[in-house]
């Protein structure tokens, strides 16, 4: 750093007050020491930061540049009494979590839910890739990560997975489909619109397996990454799907989507994963320990 920001802060106060004499009235010092200060910045810079303007001085076209920032780095400063206050009085208890983009949001929903339960929690929720997700849970910049498998084992990440839950999958659909089907679950899928997670869920294999063990050719009309996507086409009726038993009633009553059948031979698991063997952060724990 080449440039002192005391020097930046008296820069700061001339440029908002328009002139030395103002300034070593706010600053409660004398003239000539702003203006050795202010010369001492211009200095280290490189550049004029004023010019003559009458009797007085303006901002030349590095001042205002210079103002700019300036006034992003102290007019915060200004704030940060208030914001301490604030927060003094009540205390935000902040926990990073990454979501995998696998992870259905109905039950990311329900994998959160003890963390509604605690009072001043501020949650900061980040989806993305699996294996970026864990390379920032090394890197200590989540706390936990929630994901539909679990972590690899590997000396260099050292990460815990935890298995939270599990539920069998079921297969759901708008009203429409179950009116018009003729056959009984599962043959109607054979003469079904299909919609399906792509293969970048750990559950799309198994539900091939399913597929040929009941001797079922599917009629794939659609297969989204998003889970949120996939089901706002179900709700439009572009076909039927399969997901988890454990949001059947969110999906009923978000979606109006029913149950078509189950697959009790299907199983959903869902993982919270930490980079501590020991549990530090309370927050953590809560999820966990549901």
């Amino acid at each position: 750093m080449s440039y002192n920001y005391r020097h930046l802060y008296y820069f700061w106060v001339v440029a908002k007050e328009g002139s030395m004499s103002k300034a070593a009235i706010r600053l409660e010092m004398a003239i000539q020491t702003i203006s050795a200060q202010v010369h001492e910045l211009e200095k280290s810079l490189g550049y004029l930061l004023f010019k003559p303007a009458g009797r007085g001085i303006t901002l030349t076209e590095s001042g205002f540049a210079a103002l700019e920032i300036a006034d992003q780095i102290f007019s915060l400063g200004e704030k940060l009494p208030e914001i301490l206050k604030s927060a003094s009085k009540s205390p935000k208890y902040k926990i990073h979590i990454g979501v995998s983009d696998g992870l259905s949001k109905l039950v990311t929903r329900q994998l959160l839910d003890p963390l509604l339960k605690i009072a001043n929690v501020q949650m900061i929720v980040h989806e993305g890739e699996f294996e970026d997700l864990l390379a920032d849970l090394a890197l200590h910049r989540l706390d936990i990560v929630l994901a539909d498998r679990p972590a690899p084992n590997s000396k260099n990440l050292n990460l815990y997975s935890e298995e939270l839950t599990k539920s069998s999958l079921t297969w759901y659909s708008p009203k429409q489909f179950i009116e018009e089907s003729k056959k009984a679950f599962p043959e109607c899928l054979n003469h079904l619109p299909i919609l399906l997670p792509t293969t970048h869920s750990t559950v799309r294999f198994l539900i091939d397996q399913w597929f040929t063990k009941n001797g079922i050719t599917p009629n794939i009309v659609g297969e989204f990454e998003d889970s949120a996507l996939l089901k706002t086409f179900a709700e439009s009726g572009m076909g039927v799907f399969p997901s988890v038993e454990i949001i059947q009633k969110e999906l009923k009553q978000s979606y109006g989507i029913e149950v078509l059948g189950h697959c009790k031979d299907i199983y959903e698991y869902f993982f919270a994963i930490r980079s501590e063997k020991k549990i530090a952060n309370p927050l953590v724990e809560a999820i966990i320990k549901q």
